[in-house]
């Protein structure tokens, strides 16, 4: 490929804030991703983040490089900081882990790939605006998921299978990108090192 070609290629990290849809049209009263940045106009997300998700969105018009991150065949590990509520066991983490869950995916049964789970510190970033429902009886605890499908919802599912409900959830890594040093609805170009 001429480089004058690849020079037309464009790529994007954004740490997405809670509550905004992962497209650029929608009703009036939307948060949309156009309401944080200008992006070029032929710039779209890499895979989707719902809208009560948080973190890592990289948005490119590089079709290749969008189907290399998204093909189920290769895999493409993404990190999800998780706070959940109770204090979480082992046993659930290794559940989490170990692919024995099974969730429900457009109306069938999927059982879940092998993941690596992990409790950690409560990671350093900002809280959430608004902030998650808090209950003074109720401890919560965070986690660090690794995930390498990305059905509809799959990390929420999966902690609720385990019951513990996730109550924030932030996309941390993905492609090689991570959301350190971006602050909530921060916008940085990138050039991706292994497209």
């Amino acid at each position: 490929m001429s480089q004058r070609i690849r020079s037309q290629y464009r790529y994007y990290v954004l740490h997405k804030p809670y509550g905004y849809l992962c497209q650029f049209s929608g009703e009036t009263s939307d948060l949309l991703l156009g309401d944080l940045y200008q992006f070029p106009k032929d710039v779209y997300s890499i895979g989707r983040l719902d809208k009560d998700s948080e973190g890592l969105l990289i948005l490119t018009n590089d079709n290749k490089y969008k189907t290399k991150l998204l093909s189920p065949n290769n895999k493409e590990p993404k990190t999800y900081w998780v706070q959940v509520e109770g204090e979480i066991t082992s046993e659930a983490i290794q559940t989490l882990s170990n692919g024995s869950i099974v969730i429900s995916h457009k109306g069938k049964k999927h059982q879940v790939s092998k993941a690596h789970c992990a409790k950690i510190e409560p990671p350093s970033i900002e809280e959430r605006t608004p902030p998650i429902r808090f209950r003074k009886n109720i401890p919560t605890s965070w986690i660090s998921l690794t995930i390498t499908e990305g059905k509809n919802r799959q990390v929420r599912k999966m902690t609720a299978a385990v019951n513990f409900p996730t109550l924030r959830l932030i996309r941390s890594k993905m492609g090689g990108f991570s959301i350190k040093n971006l602050a909530i609805g921060e916008v940085t170009e990138v050039f991706p090192k292994n497209r």
